[in-house]
């Protein structure tokens, strides 16, 4: 299994942020935000929005997707709000699941 994260945030941005927080596997970016329209995760009520200089029209929903090597997802974490995440717990938790199948 891999673990990657993807956002629309250009790499230094990611560079910085995976830096900072200690983040250990790679943060893919998606400027244009082709995957996350791709996998439907692009948040509507961002569209047209701007904090400070940043656009913010291609940010997505947070969350977990576990994918498999086909590009079929087969789970999903999200929470609601933009600033919540789903927990480790869970994420552990979904991952057995998938085992089992």
């Amino acid at each position: 299994m891999k673990v990657v994260g993807i956002s629309y945030d250009s790499v230094e941005v990611l560079k910085g942020f995976a830096v900072k927080q200690k983040i250990m596997f790679p943060l893919l970016s998606d400027p244009e935000s082709k995957t996350i329209l791709a996998y439907s995760l692009k948040n509507q009520e961002m569209v047209g929005k701007k904090f400070g200089k940043l656009d913010l029209d291609g940010v997505p929903y947070p969350g977990t997707l576990l994918v498999d090597k086909e590009g079929v997802i087969r789970a999903k974490l999200f929470v609601d709000g933009y600033k919540d995440r789903h927990s480790v717990d869970e994420l552990i938790k979904a991952v057995e699941g998938l085992k089992k199948k």
